[in-house]
């Protein structure tokens, strides 16, 4: 897993952050705030669409008008397992399970798709231990 972390970080430009919200209290707040202070572009993926740090959300992966190279997940373990098929289905490089998410069998459907694949480790703390 270790050359998929370090792949996604020094290769993938674009991040869709699926359950990025405009709320400072969740840790997909901060992580996005991480990445795009590191140079990636966020592109948050919620329900409400809403714009977080400066940049348009889309209502679902489906909804984004440009090639996004890796699908950062902060859903639920249960919920997790569709948005690493829908990252097959729009042609993301890669998909990464934030800490917690944990989804075998997605993982492995992931990963028999070609794409890069990480899951229960969170990108702040991974660059930070580069």
């Amino acid at each position: 897993m270790r050359e998929d972390v370090d792949w996604i970080l020094g290769n993938c430009q674009v991040w869709a952050i699926v359950g990025l919200s405009d709320n400072p209290s969740r840790a997909a707040h901060g992580v996005a705030r991480f990445l795009q202070q590191r140079g990636k572009k966020i592109v948050p993926v919620h329900p409400s669409a809403e714009t977080v740090h400066g940049e348009q959300g889309y209502a679902s992966l489906a909804d984004i008008p440009f090639e996004v190279d890796v699908v950062d997940v902060f859903r639920r373990s249960e919920d997790a397992g569709q948005f690493a098929d829908e990252a097959v289905a729009i042609g993301a490089k890669a998909v990464w399970f934030q800490l917690g998410v944990v989804d075998d069998a997605a993982y492995a459907r992931a990963k028999d798709a070609g794409l890069r694949m990480v899951m229960d480790v969170c990108p702040a703390i991974e660059w930070r231990s580069r």
